[in-house]
């Protein structure tokens, strides 16, 4: 979404600390919503007129980089908003949304296009192997990054995963530390 911007990017934009922009926004200066995951956004413009009315200067054409997008597929809600709240908070400022099912994903793919999927592969409509072999087999989205999700997995599963195009494998309960450094990783973050 063009001309959105996170609590991270606002601040960076003023040159403020994200509390900063919360304690803004909370006190009504500054227009706000709320994402279905409690998250706010703030429009540009609506920043920029805040800004304007108390002579904070604009950055000279200083562009808010394009985020990296990210699409977590799990069925479990719980391990869903886990990742996509560690994420969302992440000082990458990531775009992250999520699908329950198989073919939710597959227009989140065609329609979001993410830079990194975040795979179950154990649910019961998806085909982990096919999913990751679909997707590094495609020209439009052979450059997708892939961690695979699985608390059923052993290092025979994990090594043909990633034969099928899986650049990481992770066994449930899930590092969520460990995620976040492998996400950056991969999307030559760090």
């Amino acid at each position: 979404m063009e001309g959105v911007l996170t609590v991270f990017k606002a601040s960076k934009y003023c040159n403020v600390s994200p509390k900063t922009i919360i304690n803004w926004i909370e006190s009504g200066h500054i227009k706000a919503y709320k994402t279905v995951g409690g998250h706010r956004r703030i429009k540009k413009s609506d920043l920029e007129d805040f800004m304007k009315r108390q002579g904070i200067p604009l950055p000279e054409g200083e562009e808010v980089g394009q985020r990296k997008r990210i699409l977590v597929v799990d069925d479990d809600p719980i391990v869903v908003e886990t990742i996509v709240q560690a994420l969302e908070e992440d000082e990458h400022d990531y775009e992250v949304i999520s699908a329950s099912d198989g073919f939710e994903a597959g227009l989140q793919i065609a329609h979001f296009e993410p830079h990194l999927l975040i795979l179950d592969i154990m649910m019961p409509d998806i085909k982990g192997y096919e999913v990751c072999k679909k997707i590094k087999s495609n020209k439009e989205t052979k450059d997708t990054k892939i961690i695979v999700l699985s608390a059923y997995l052993d290092e025979e599963k994990f090594k043909k995963m990633e034969e099928y195009g899986a650049d990481v494998c992770f066994s449930k309960p899930l590092p969520l530390p460990q995620l976040k450094k492998e996400v950056a990783r991969l999307l030559g973050l760090s």
